[in-house]
Parts: C-alpha cells; sequence; structure tokens
C-alpha cells in the first residue's frame, strides 16, 4: 500500500461540490435577505455567487473557507447583522444541505477501513457541520477522526489539523495522503510533508490542481487502484 491513512477534505471531495453548494446557496441567500432581492445581491456579491446561474464563481472564498469567513462575507451585505447570529445561523443551516456523494460512501470508506487504513476528515466547515453531514450520509463511525476548523488545531491550508490526524492515529505524515479538492488542501498536505491526492469534483480544475497534487483524479473512487498500483 502506498500508504497507511488517508485523510479527506469534505466538501468538494466526499460530496461534490456544485450539487450539493451551489443549490443550498441559492435558497439560503435569499432566505437570508428576507426576500430583499437588493439585499440579496449584495450577499451574492460578497460570497462570489452567481444567483442568475445559480452557481459560485471558480474564485470563491466559500470553496476553500471557513464558516467565518461565509459569516463575514455575509455581514459585509449586511452590516446591521450580528457577526456571531450569522455565524450560527450559517452553521445549523449548512448541517441540512443538500448532500451529493461524489461516490457511494459507505462501500468505499469501509473499503479503505478494511484494508486496514486509518481514515478522517478535515474540512474548513465547522466540526458541528462535518458531523451532520458525514452522519446523514452513514459514514462517521468509519471514520477515526473528524476535524473541523474550529476543533482548535486551525484550519488549511495550515499544517496543523493534518498533523494532529497524524498524531491521533500514531501515522508519520508521509504515510498519509490528504485528499482534497482545493489548493487549500493539497497545500496543507505538502507542508504538513503528506501525499497528496486532488480530485475533480470541486470547483477548481486539472491545472490549477496538478502543480500541488501527487496525482488528480476524476473523483475519489479512483483511489483504491492507486494505492496498490
Amino acid at each position: 500500500m502506498r500508504v497507511d491513512g488517508l485523510l479527506f477534505d469534505k466538501d468538494g471531495t466526499l460530496f461534490d461540490f456544485g450539487s450539493t453548494w451551489n443549490t443550498w446557496a441559492a435558497e439560503m441567500i435569499p432566505k437570508m435577505a428576507g426576500g430583499d432581492m437588493d439585499v440579496a445581491r449584495r450577499v451574492a456579491k460578497e460570497l462570489d455567487f452567481d444567483l442568475e446561474a445559480g452557481s459560485f464563481l471558480p474564485h470563491s472564498m466559500i470553496i476553500a473557507g471557513t464558516n467565518r469567513d461565509a459569516a463575514e462575507a455575509v455581514v459585509r451585505a449586511m452590516p446591521d447583522r450580528d457577526l456571531a447570529e450569522v455565524e450560527n445561523t450559517l452553521m445549523y443551516a449548512a448541517a441540512s444541505a443538500p448532500l451529493t456523494p461524489a461516490v457511494p460512501l459507505e462501500p468505499f470508506l469501509s473499503g479503505l477501513a478494511g484494508h486496514g487504513l486509518r481514515l478522517g476528515v478535515m474540512t474548513n466547515d465547522t466540526e458541528y457541520g462535518a458531523r451532520a453531514h458525514l452522519s446523514e450520509a452513514g459514514v462517521d463511525a468509519l471514520l477515526n477522526l473528524i476535524i473541523g476548523f474550529d476543533s482548535g488545531h486551525g484550519a488549511k491550508p495550515d499544517p496543523g489539523p493534518l498533523l494532529a490526524f497524524c498524531k491521533a492515529v500514531d501515522l508519520k505524515p508521509s504515510r498519509v495522503a490528504m485528499v482534497g479538492d482545493s489548493t487549500h488542501d493539497l497545500v496543507a498536505g505538502r507542508r504538513a510533508g503528506m501525499q497528496t491526492i486532488g480530485v475533480l469534483t470541486g470547483m477548481a480544475g486539472k491545472e490549477e490542481l496538478a502543480p500541488y497534487a501527487d496525482v488528480v483524479f476524476p473523483d475519489i473512487g479512483h483511489i483504491p487502484d492507486w494505492l496498490t498500483s
């Protein structure tokens, strides 16, 4: 086996980003604006979300950002709103986002665990949101560790949370692969001394990920063959 552990990003990696978060944001932005489309357009602009197309723009900081980043963007558009209140609203609302797994996750992760691999998720989402999504997908019990940006280890591209996973599962970073759909994921992996796997189920293209990845796949379903090749 090329590695003894795999650490996955969540959004855009385990779950297809567009199908999940474009759908959620298209409904959530007007709702947060109280139906006022002028306010909704201001919020969408801060989030780099195209309301007409119903899609985040490729350069949106939301793609790899934290829940706090999103809340701060909303408050820039709605300065009368309290940041902590907006942050909580987004956290609880995001926990019920319509999930679209990149591949059937239970058999995929069960197969990896069955080969003795240590598995984890490190997301710049909240730990609350991550646990809610992974529980809904029925795979939380297959993971050795679930880390959010607010779990006390920092956020990507800082390597701190990745190294926290290695410490928790007692593996050298060189024997772990970070799997992600954004340069934040892969840069964090490189900084931690891990192997890096890019996937194209997020908003970034192969040409953007390739400089930071050991390999780039269409989706995570290609990883099992890579492990033993």
